[in-house]
């Protein structure tokens, strides 16, 4: 089966974008497109984020069925949203302000991936998969406490946290949207000079080691953009949970081929076309009974149980 070509996909993105922004508005420029412009660009920015770090994270993890969250980036997050609203109450949307609740959650989860990453560094240690366990358990704690205090809050801002614990485009504004790119710009521009070192990383450790690559410089440099791109997406937009499963995999499909110059464009296209279904879903079929979050996990969760399945079965 012939794949499509990188250029190819980007084409039927951008139909489908002109789609999202014009089906069903009446050409209203004042309110209707420039609302639907907004939400385009924290797609096109959500998806890059997302498609990025979770095919990079495979890469130096050497496993196509982890994504970035299983370090615990979107737990800190939720909990520091379940935080704010247990301290302050809902009146925290009014105190902090959607910009501030913005860069603090960003500030927050590089903080947490510092510490982290200079805890298990310190001393030597390059194990990746040790610090994947460190991540899985910090998750399952945080996961824990953040439980804990939803017990503790009440009915109503427990709506006003579910809006948070799920993927939106309604809540980026102007000035985050522009704070987003110019970061999400700057670290794809040094994660383009990187992308050869990327693709010895993906031989392996010791294959990496032979051909004079200092790994364990190079996946802490990885894991720092990486810790970048996932606290921009998730601040904007929300946790995603399994849709890096599904993207990175499904671009490994469709590139045909296994270098990052080609895997990455791919990935941020399928990310990107993704979101804007989803959306497109949510205003014209479902009618807002539903959210993006709700479906992209109902589907990607779908499809990363039946790869856990498939790859049982082939082992």
């Amino acid at each position: 089966m012939r794949v499509p070509s990188r250029h190819t996909l980007w084409i039927v993105v951008a139909m489908l974008a002109l789609a999202f922004v014009f089906f069903r508005s009446g050409l209203d420029f004042g309110y209707v497109i420039p609302k639907r412009l907004a939400r385009l660009a924290a797609m096109v920015i959500g998806g890059v984020c997302i498609a990025w770090s979770s095919i990079s994270f495979q890469t130096i993890t050497n496993n196509r069925i982890l994504t970035p969250s299983i370090m615990g980036y979107e737990a800190i997050y939720v909990l520091l949203q379940s935080l704010l609203i247990l301290i302050m109450g809902t009146s925290s949307l009014m105190v902090l302000g959607a910009n501030s609740n913005f860069l603090i959650s960003i500030a927050l989860m590089l903080a947490y991936s510092w510490l982290l990453h200079r805890w298990l560094f310190r001393s030597g240690r390059n194990n990746v998969y040790f610090l994947l366990l460190i991540g899985l358990v910090l998750t399952m704690v945080l996961g824990t406490f953040t439980q804990f205090i939803q017990l503790k809050i009440s009915p109503g801002e427990f709506s006003i946290l579910q809006g948070f614990a799920q993927a939106s485009f309604n809540k980026a504004q102007a000035p985050q949207l522009l704070t987003s790119a110019l970061v999400v710009a700057a670290t794809c521009l040094l994660a383009l000079k990187k992308l050869p070192t990327l693709d010895v990383l993906a031989l392996g450790r010791e294959q990496a080691i032979s051909l004079g690559v200092d790994y364990r410089r190079n996946v802490q440099i990885q894991l720092a953009l990486i810790a970048v791109l996932v606290a921009v997406s998730t601040s904007l937009l929300g946790p995603t949970a399994f849709m890096g499963i599904f993207v990175a995999n499904t671009a490994y499909a469709l590139a045909g081929a296994s270098r990052h110059r080609v895997t990455l464009p791919v990935g941020c296209a399928i990310a990107i076309g993704i979101f804007i279904l989803a959306q497109m879903a949510v205003e014209h079929v479902f009618n807002y009974k539903t959210t993006v979050g709700i479906l992209v996990n109902l589907v990607c969760g779908a499809y990363f149980l039946a790869l856990m399945v498939r790859s049982r079965g082939a082992a």
